[in-house]
């Protein structure tokens, strides 16, 4: 049997490193193209054979829909089977992807055995016995089948996370806080110090990753990174874990949606039982239109 063949397409590097590597650890011998873009995909596609494709949804120049509408109009490709990868789990933004003729979905943030679930059921739809390394576990989040969407009977839904809409305004308030000064407890008095100006809010985000979301005080913002407060609940992010930022304003619409993983995690307070952390987050997206709504959003601070 020749080895299997991916196709990964996306305009962040730091996601399709990291589709690669899942692929490359879970699916061994495997072959693994990839592209930065669909019209670069095409190219590669006129040329080269391949098992699957892993398709970001939203991308300049040519968006994952778009691509996968060429690839279903392509007689030799009508069959080949296409998983979205995407940060948008709606309903109504899934069902359109079904429309198009997409295999299956994964949303970002995703586990790996949520990727290896669904490229391994994806290639089995057109005969294909995938060996992994790994056994069918439960499905986190991005997980969820086109079944349960689509009005299926899939019951498989209790693990997954669903986005939290609207900020909670008493974390909003005692992490600004926090950051202004007033929650920091009692301390002997000492001689008056030269102190630089204290630091204020800079609006709130959602934070999803691959099991469990929670709301997010920015505390600055670039095009880069952003550094906010988190409450510190029972579970806590790991360095370099993925998660899916959604910037919200006060009615809960989105204004930004944006890849990242985190790059540091402290204490907020000068305390073992500190309620608040700070988290720093890096943005992977390279997407002129992300960056653009978020320079809007960064220009109105």
């Amino acid at each position: 049997m020749a080895a299997l063949k991916f196709l990964v397409v996306d305009d962040a590097t730091f996601i399709r490193d990291m589709l690669k590597k899942n692929l490359r650890d879970h699916f061994p011998g495997c072959e693994i193209l990839d592209a930065p873009s669909a019209k670069k995909a095409q190219v590669l596609l006129k040329t080269n054979r391949v098992d699957l494709i892993l398709c970001d949804w939203e991308m300049p120049e040519m968006t994952g829909e778009e691509f996968l509408r060429w690839i279903r109009d392509q007689e030799a490709l009508q069959q080949l089977p296409f998983i979205m990868v995407t940060s948008r789990g709606e309903r109504d933004f899934i069902v359109k992807a079904v429309q198009a003729g997409v295999s299956d979905y994964l949303g970002k943030p995703f586990k790996p055995e949520s990727l290896v679930d669904k490229v391994s059921k994806a290639l089995k739809k057109v005969g294909i016995d995938a060996k992994t390394k790994l056994p069918e576990t439960a499905q986190g989040f991005g997980g969820g089948s086109l079944n349960v969407l689509t009005g299926g009977g899939d019951t498989s839904t209790s693990s997954q996370v669903k986005p939290i809409n609207k900020p909670d305004p008493v974390f909003a308030n005692n992490a600004a806080n926090i950051l202004t000064g007033a929650a920091t407890p009692p301390q002997p008095k000492k001689k008056p110090v030269k102190t630089k100006p204290k630091a204020v809010a800079r609006g709130q985000a959602m934070l999803n990753f691959a099991n469990f979301s929670c709301q997010c005080v920015i505390k600055d913002i670039s095009l880069q990174k952003l550094n906010g407060l988190v409450r510190r609940e029972t579970q806590l992010p790991a360095i370099f874990d993925n998660v899916v930022i959604s910037i919200v304003q006060n009615d809960g619409e989105d204004v930004a949606r944006l890849n990242g993983y985190v790059h540091s995690l402290q204490s907020a307070e000068n305390r073992m039982d500190s309620e608040v952390i700070k988290i720093g987050i890096y943005f992977v997206d390279d997407d002129p239109q992300k960056l653009e709504h978020l320079s809007r959003y960064i220009a109105k601070l």
